[in-house]
C-alpha cells in the first residue's frame, strides 16, 4: 500500500474505529492487521498524523485522537479520506481562506503575467460554457481563484491555498447546483478579471472580498442550520 493512501485510509479508519467516550483507537498492532502491513509501516504513518496532531500516542496508555487540534493539511485529510469534517472547523478556514484570497487579489495585480492573464481568460471561457450548457462551474470557480492566487508568484502562497479547495472539494459542487449562484459568481469574475487587467489592487480587493462574503454567508447558513436542528432535536425528547 502507497504511503499516501495509508495515511488517508487509517485517519479515516481511527475516526470510524475510535471510541465516542474517550478518542481511543485500536493498537498498533490491530492496526498493522488490519491494514495487512507491518507495525513499523503503521509506526511511521502513526509519526506523521501525530505531527498533523491527529492523533497523540501516550506511553503504556494508547492512541488517542485529537483531531479537534488538527492542522489544516490535517483537514484536507481527511477530506480526501471521506472523514466528516466539523462545520465551524470548516467555517473558520472558509474566513481564513477570504483573508488570504483578498491578499492575493492585491499582489496579483502587482505581479500577474500575461500568462496568467490568459489562463484566467480561458477559465472564464470555460465557466461561460458550462453555464450556457446548464452545468456547475464547481471547477472553474476552483481554478479561477487558484490562478489568481497563482499570479502572486508565491508557491508557498498557493500550496497554502490549495488546501483549502482539497477541503471542499465535495461541497463545492453541491453550492454551484444553484445555476443563479453560478453566473452570479461567473459575473463577479468577470469583475475581478477586468480589475486585474488595470492593475487597480484596491479595487480587486474590494471585489473579491465582496464576492466571498457569499461563500461566507453560506457556510455560517449550514451551521446555524445544524445547530437549529440539533435543538429541535433536543426539544423533542
Amino acid at each position: 500500500m502507497k504511503e499516501n493512501n495509508l495515511l488517508a485510509e487509517l485517519a479515516a479508519y481511527l475516526f470510524a474505529a475510535s471510541s465516542g467516550d474517550t478518542g481511543r483507537t485500536p493498537s498498533e498492532r490491530e492496526l498493522a492487521e488490519h491494514f495487512s502491513v507491518s507495525r513499523g509501516q503503521i509506526r511511521e504513518a502513526l509519526a506523521i498524523l501525530e505531527a498533523m496532531q491527529i492523533v497523540e500516542r501516550r506511553a503504556k496508555s494508547g492512541i488517542y485522537l485529537t483531531t479537534r487540534q488538527a492542522s489544516v493539511d490535517a483537514m484536507a485529510l481527511f477530506a480526501r479520506a471521506g472523514v466528516p469534517l466539523d462545520p465551524i472547523q470548516i467555517y473558520e478556514t472558509v474566513e481564513l481562506r477570504k483573508i488570504h484570497e483578498i491578499k492575493a487579489a492585491e499582489l496579483a495585480c502587482g505581479r500577474a503575467t500575461e500568462e496568467n492573464y490568459e489562463r484566467l481568460r480561458e477559465i472564464l471561457r470555460e465557466s461561460e460554457g458550462r453555464l450556457e450548457a446548464g452545468e456547475g462551474i464547481a471547477r472553474e470557480d476552483r481554478d479561477f481563484h487558484l490562478e489568481i492566487v497563482r499570479a502572486t508568484k508565491n508557491s508557498v502562497f498557493h500550496k497554502v491555498c490549495s488546501v483549502y479547495y482539497v477541503m471542499g472539494e465535495q461541497r463545492l459542487p453541491i453550492y454551484f447546483q444553484d445555476p443563479e449562484r453560478g453566473r452570479k459568481s461567473h459575473a463577479e469574475h468577470l469583475q475581478i478579471f477586468d480589475a486585474l487587467l488595470k492593475r487597480d489592487g484596491n479595487l480587486a480587493q474590494a471585489l473579491m472580498s465582496a464576492h466571498l462574503q457569499g461563500v461566507e454567508s453560506y457556510w455560517k447558513g449550514l451551521i446555524q442550520g445544524r445547530a437549529g436542528e440539533a435543538g429541535a432535536k433536543l426539544e423533542q425528547v
